[in-house]
Order: C-alpha cells, then structure tokens, then sequence
C-alpha cells in the first residue's frame, strides 16, 4: 500500500496537468482573436484608467502578449509530462548500467594494479 501512494499522487498530479492543457489549448486556439482584442483600442467600450495606472496597464498587456507567445511551449511542456514515468524507468536503467560499468571498472583497476606487482616481482628476481 505503501509503494503505491507516490504513484496514486503522480496520477493524481498528471490528471491535474492534462486538465491545464486542455485550458491552454483552447485559449491557443483563440489565439489570434485574443492577439487582436489586445491590440485593437476598445476605448468606446471599456473603463478609463487613471493616468497614474496607465504604466501598469501596458506591463500587463505586454505580459499578456508574451505569455500569448510563449503558450505553444508551456503546452508542449505539460503534453511531455504523461512520459516522465518511462523517462524515469530509461534513467534508472542507464544508472543500474554505469553502476555495473563501474564495478567491472574498479575490479579491472584492482588486476591491474596485482598484475603490475606480480610484473615488479618478477623482474627484481
């Protein structure tokens, strides 16, 4: 019961993340239409802002604009996560191999050095 709470988590936090792609997918597809309603001056129908906020306004906008851009590279990031779990299997695979790697390594090392001593011996006599 104990080995499977981290997974139930993990499963839990992917149906989470598929649920924020589906939102961002859609706001993707309004791309273009958000695009134009931010640059497209809708004085006649919105609120006056006090000239002390106008700075912000344009930082917001500017964010906006950005994370518009950006979004097909956040959504491809959250589509990646459902293969973290083969990608963590690959890791541990390629981390029980070196382990191996290094084990034959130290143990040729040790023949090595026992050859060279036996070689030492051989030629002071």
């Amino acid at each position: 019961i104990v080995s499977t709470l981290p997974f139930y988590f993990i499963g839990n936090k992917c149906e989470i993340l598929q649920d924020m792609n589906r939102q961002l997918e859609a706001v993707l597809k309004e791309k273009r239409a958000l695009r134009k309603r931010l640059i497209k001056p809708r004085c006649e129908d919105s609120l006056p802002i006090e000239a002390t906020f106008h700075r912000y306004i344009v930082e917001l906008l500017t964010d906006a604009a950005n994370f518009i851009e950006k979004l097909e590279s956040y959504l491809q990031a959250i589509r990646s996560i459902p293969q973290v779990p083969n990608i963590m299997k690959k890791m541990d695979t390629a981390l029980t191999r070196t382990e191996l790697f290094v084990m034959e390594l130290e143990e040729l090392a040790e023949q090595i050095l026992n050859w060279r001593e036996v070689q030492k011996e051989v030629y002071s006599d």
